[in-house]
């Protein structure tokens, strides 16, 4: 979720998970190994008052409550964003072995030019160079450093030129 805090302004840190410390390490056991992270501006345990008399109310900000529920609402929004996108689906290239040609199905613009046509482009070259059924859109999104809009209407249309297949 960092795109969704980078895009409200604040400054993001993911870190590994380690199986110490947080409550998180109780979801992500093998039992039920639920893909938990936490949101929190001072992990636990790197704050002086961190399980003492002193944790209580008064650290609270309430610039830094409103923060977090910026950081929280562009997080669900991204969420929902990436179910309606199919972020999660994984295709497979149909023609891996070299670079189809995409002219011919009406999928490379007859002029260039254009910076709109470009960036189409260059998402179906991404789409296709890492649909090997490992990557899902998003993952694909992330890397490319393309909106995951843009990445998911390059599936479609690869879909629809017979070059990719979904991945089951």
């Amino acid at each position: 979720m960092p795109q969704a805090l980078t895009e409200v302004g604040e400054a993001v840190a993911v870190e590994d998970f380690v199986p110490f410390g947080y409550d998180e390490r109780q979801y992500c056991s093998p039992g039920f190994d639920l893909p938990v992270g936490s949101l929190t501006r001072t992990p636990s345990g790197r704050y002086p008052q961190y399980h003492t008399s002193a944790d209580d109310l008064t650290l609270v900000q309430p610039h830094a409550l409103a923060g977090s529920l910026r950081a929280y609402l562009a997080v669900a929004a991204l969420l929902e964003s990436n179910g309606r996108l199919g972020a999660y689906r994984r295709f497979r290239n149909l023609s891996p072995k070299g670079e189809p040609m995409l002219g011919r199905r009406g999928l490379y613009g007859s002029l260039g030019g254009t910076t709109a046509g470009r960036k189409r482009e260059l998402a179906l070259l991404w789409v296709l160079n890492q649909s090997d059924g490992r990557h899902d859109l998003s993952s694909i999104a992330e890397r490319a450093r393309m909106p995951l809009a843009t990445i998911a209407e390059a599936a479609d249309a690869l879909v629809a030129a017979g070059l990719l297949a979904a991945f089951d």
